[in-house]
């Protein structure tokens, strides 16, 4: 597949995904979500030696400003049900993602916008950046899981403010509440969400891998997060990193893994 909003750029196994609207403030239309869908659930995966993803929208006003809304002219409640699950679908692929990926947030992140970024393991703010969910100004509800996540990031009482108020809120705020793991001054948000994945790509690929599928455990019914857990790390114990990791701690010195 082609990609004609997405520009890709793999910069020695950090990936950058730019939402290219930005006349449009980067809004979710269809073709971009299918082009998400795309890369996240199929080509990403087979990309060799990747180290994370950052998720970004082109220019300084907006990371993504939300659906495109000229899209949901003619929406019925089949049909909009359909759209909800497709985006929460594509959503769930980037919270599911085997390496980190990382929101980096330069400017509005609203509705859709915000959901996406929720999505992603991680979100650095810009100074400039703007969290919000107004989807009730529309007379409609977030619908690509921003009524779930946001509660995971910032706890039932002031998510339900902000889902209800349609308030927005900015960057300090955002890193107050937890929804931001950082604030960097305008123009460094890529450049502090590639620091991170440097660091992460340091450690042993296969646990970076199963702490990603624990952790979001936690958030999903019907399962026990300690029995996984446990057999994750019983899993993690026959591999060559565990062995590797062990050894150099012994011998005080850097492992190196392999990813095996």
């Amino acid at each position: 597949m082609a990609y004609g909003i997405l520009k890709i750029k793999n910069t020695k196994g950090i990936v950058t995904i730019t939402i290219n609207r930005e006349k449009a403030l980067n809004a979710l239309n269809r073709q971009t979500f299918d082009e998400l869908n795309q890369w996240f659930g199929t080509d990403g995966p087979k990309k060799k030696g990747l180290k994370g993803v950052i998720v970004t929208g082109a220019g300084e006003k907006a990371f993504v400003a939300g659906a495109d809304i000229k899209e949901f002219d003619g929406l019925n409640e089949k049909s909009a049900e359909a759209l909800s699950l497709k985006g929460q679908a594509i959503f769930d692929l980037i919270e599911n993602f085997h390496v980190p990926v990382i929101a980096a947030v330069n400017g509005f992140a609203l509705g859709g916008g915000c959901e996406l970024a929720m999505a992603c393991h991680m979100r650095v703010a810009g100074e400039k950046a703007r969290f919000g969910q107004p989807e009730v100004n529309l007379g409609i509800i977030p619908g690509y899981g921003g009524t779930q996540r946001l509660i995971q990031y910032i706890g039932k009482g002031k998510a339900m403010e902000l889902l209800l108020t349609a308030d927005m809120i900015g960057a300090e705020e955002a890193h107050r509440l937890g929804l931001a793991n950082h604030v960097v001054p305008a123009g460094k948000e890529v450049a502090k969400a590639k620091e991170i994945i440097e660091k992460i790509a340091t450690k042993a690929p296969i646990a970076i891998t199963k702490t990603i599928e624990c952790v979001n455990v936690f958030f999903k019914g019907n399962y026990d997060g300690f029995a996984i857990e446990a057999e994750e790390f019983g899993t993690l114990a026959e591999t060559e990193d565990f062995k590797e990791g062990a050894k150099a701690f012994v011998e005080r010195r850097k492992a190196n893994f392999k990813g095996k």
